[in-house]
């Protein structure tokens, strides 16, 4: 009987821990920078479509503290009006199509910043955020110093400028360690955005099926 307990015990604990899904429900809450222009997004659960015209803001979740020890996230991407190829890198001529943005903080603060606003979070000495990117004039794998978050943020190429559909998996783990060199803080929030106020131009895009571990 001892063995056979052993056995399970074994392979429960090595069984992979299945991909929790992140729905895209009434949970989001839209952050503009600007009084007089935003994005408009549509939230429908599995999905979330984003219209961009000149414009920018991003929506942002909490996440509960069953994601805080995320290690990888996957999800699946379509545009098909986006923006024209820009430096990432450049503060006030950086738009892109989309941006999904991971952010963390020390779990020392989890509970005091429990319900902060993304603005709050993203101003944070301490938080950490890993922005994948869709646009820019740069090689897929490039990883840039955020023209906004300075030290507190890095952005991930995932996609160069242009239009199509493709479905991502990242290892959040890694890329925390390569842009912040050290092991990854607590996981509080997910943002997605587009941007294309500093180019005047338009986006039509959706993100679908998020998932992390």
């Amino acid at each position: 009987m001892f063995r056979i307990l052993s056995a399970a015990a074994l392979s429960l604990a090595t069984a992979p821990v299945l991909a929790a899904p992140v729905s895209f429900d009434g949970a989001w809450k839209t952050q503009k920078f600007s009084l007089f222009s935003s994005n408009s997004y549509g939230f429908n659960g599995a999905s979330v479509s984003v219209a961009s015209d000149g414009a920018v803001s991003l929506a942002y979740r909490a996440l509960d503290a069953s994601f805080r020890d995320a290690t990888s996230a996957r999800w699946s991407w379509q545009v098909s009006e986006g923006v024209p190829p820009t430096d990432l890198r450049r503060k006030g001529g950086d738009d892109r199509n989309l941006a999904l943005y991971f952010v963390f903080v020390p779990a020392a603060q989890e509970d005091s910043l429990k319900g902060a606003s993304v603005r709050r979070l993203l101003t944070n000495d301490a938080a950490r955020v890993l922005v994948y990117v869709w646009g820019g004039a740069h090689k897929r794998g490039a990883v840039l110093d955020s023209p906004y978050l300075g030290s507190r943020g890095k952005t991930v190429v995932l996609r160069g400028s242009g239009t199509g559909s493709a479905s991502e998996t990242v290892n959040l783990s890694r890329d925390f360690a390569n842009a912040f060199g050290g092991p990854a803080t607590a996981l509080v929030g997910v943002a997605v955005s587009g941007d294309s106020d500093d180019t005047d131009s338009r986006i039509r895009a959706s993100i679908s099926g998020l998932q992390i571990n």
